[in-house]
């Protein structure tokens, strides 16, 4: 067998997320099935992150096997898109690998970007593509919520009720906030993330913005480990998983 990475581009709007779901439309059903179509074999895809419904990816990392050495990469590349733009999904890149190589398990760091439109009117071009807030947000202000995130927390707080990690201890090794006109931008950088931790966070930053909290009350939250206590979540249409380092 011969293992292959592959780099996929995804609009996730109209998908259950990346998993296979037994109701929905799921990436990872959509691509495997093209792949199949393609190779004339059963493919199974292992993904380095399984984002949620409505998430997108700007270079989802995935592996899988075929029996036989690929010839003309470029042309699989081609081949697959022909099946897979229309179904907002582009393959990338796919890169001949090891086969000790795995997509998820030597994955060094993930980043996700969260994207905030800040203005009173939404975008009509981007309107599934980020999180649109009227109110006016304080840049500086959520500069200093997201320092308090930074480093080995348990972060039980930002944790999806039906999590099934082993422990709520996690690394964040960088958060960085920009804004660019009238949209802000985080950039969450960890080895790995609970579920639902990265749009649990932005809720929480969101309101710290809108000056609803201030950085004490914040830091009682995450103490707490209360999620009864947290801010809404931020919604998937605003969360990308941007890339994979190995």
């Amino acid at each position: 067998m011969h293992r292959y990475q592959i780099l996929i581009e995804y609009d996730g709007t109209p998908y259950v997320g990346w998993q296979i779901q037994k109701k929905g439309k799921s990436i990872q059903k959509t691509v495997q099935s093209v792949l199949k179509k393609i190779f004339k074999q059963k493919i199974i895809l292992f993904s380095a992150g399984r984002t949620d419904s409505g998430v997108h990816a700007r270079e989802q990392s995935a592996h899988f096997d075929v029996k036989n050495k690929i010839q003309n990469i470029d042309k699989i590349i081609k081949s697959l898109n022909f099946f897979l733009n229309n179904k907002n999904i582009s393959i990338i890149k796919i890169k001949k690998k090891k086969n000790n190589f795995h997509a998820r398990y030597l994955a060094k760091e993930r980043i996700y970007l969260y994207i905030i439109l800040n203005r009173p009117s939404p975008s009509t071009l981007n309107k599934y593509r980020e999180w649109h807030i009227r109110k006016k947000l304080d840049i500086n202000l959520i500069r200093k919520g997201a320092k308090k995130l930074i480093g080995t927390h348990d972060f039980s707080t930002f944790r999806a009720s039906n999590c099934s990690s082993k422990t709520p201890i996690r690394t964040i090794n960088e958060i960085i906030v920009r804004k660019q006109n009238n949209r802000i931008k985080l950039k969450f950088k960890s080895k790995s993330f609970l579920k639902n931790q990265v749009r649990s966070m932005v809720g929480c930053l969101k309101y710290i913005g809108e000056k609803k909290w201030n950085l004490k009350k914040f830091e009682n939250i995450i103490i707490q480990k209360d999620r009864k206590k947290v801010a809404p979540p931020a919604p998937a249409c605003g969360l990308y998983l941007e890339k994979i380092i190995y």
